[in-house]
């Protein structure tokens, strides 16, 4: 039995009735703790993997998928099928989630094996699954709607300034597009260096495009070093403008842009 506290002169409560830190970040408030638990516990911390919060990260990308797809489905009624799949992938991706995760300051409150405690910067992969593997305990101990209430204040503005920009960060796709339909080329990504332990290595990446390689980015995964690449190689090439964080497309790629997609329809 947990301990007990006094609560203002009525009477004794039982320490399992406190407020979890958790629930103060989320504004959700648990039936069963125990979900809280599982959800902040890596593998690293679990007797076995089935304990961790690995299972639960599972669950809780697909109601994450869920709620984002309903939101754009309600909010942009005129984009197609295409469109709506991009601002999802943008949206409900590990970089968004670990920056939620970051956010809310989810790592602290991390249950993590003696070899990843001390670390002075915990991957981002960490913050990513531990917002996973919450947005599922919540579903679990109260259903969809509590699920909804605490993810739409946060994957909204990342909806809205997906759809605003028009490439959803998907600057792989976009260099793609353009070298195939002007160059009659495709673009080859090389690793050209590594950092960092195993669990935590980042990856530097260049793109070489109609003979000429331009600079390598650095990026917490494979995936988003192609992406650093890429843009870098836009930006180069004259084909994108980046201001105060925002990224900007040429004519000639918003024009590009429209085209797939007019094909795609047809």
């Amino acid at each position: 039995m947990g301990q007990v506290t006094a609560r203002n002169g009525d009477g004794p409560v039982d320490d399992r009735e406190r407020a979890h830190p958790v629930e103060q970040l989320t504004g959700y408030h648990f039936k069963n703790k125990s979900l809280i638990q599982q959800a902040l516990r890596h593998s690293s911390m679990a007797d076995a993997r089935v304990n961790s919060n690995e299972r639960m990260e599972f669950l809780g990308d697909a109601v994450l998928g869920l709620v984002v797809c309903q939101r754009v489905y309600e909010l942009f009624p005129h984009l197609l099928e295409g469109e709506m799949t991009k601002v999802k992938s943008a949206v409900v991706s590990r970089d968004t989630c670990a920056e939620i995760g970051r956010k809310l300051g989810l790592e602290k409150h991390l249950v993590l094996g003696n070899g990843m405690r001390g670390q002075a910067c915990l991957p981002r992969s960490l913050a990513a699954a531990a917002v996973e593997a919450l947005v599922a305990a919540i579903y679990l101990d109260g259903g969809l709607e509590p699920a909804r209430a605490f993810l739409l204040p946060l994957v909204e503005p990342r909806i809205a300034q997906a759809v605003a920009s028009g490439h959803q960060e998907n600057y792989k796709s976009l260099l793609q597009q353009y070298s195939q339909q002007h160059l009659g080329q495709t673009p080859v990504y090389v690793v050209v260096g590594q950092r960092g332990p195993d669990h935590a290595k980042e990856f530097e990446v260049a793109v070489s495009l109609d003979g000429h390689t331009h600079p390598a980015c650095w990026g917490a995964s494979k995936k988003a070093a192609e992406q650093s690449a890429a843009l870098c190689a836009l930006l180069a090439l004259g084909l994108a403008e980046q201001h105060d964080g925002s990224v900007r497309l040429s004519p000639v790629l918003a024009r590009d842009g429209d085209e797939a997609e007019g094909g795609a329809a047809e």
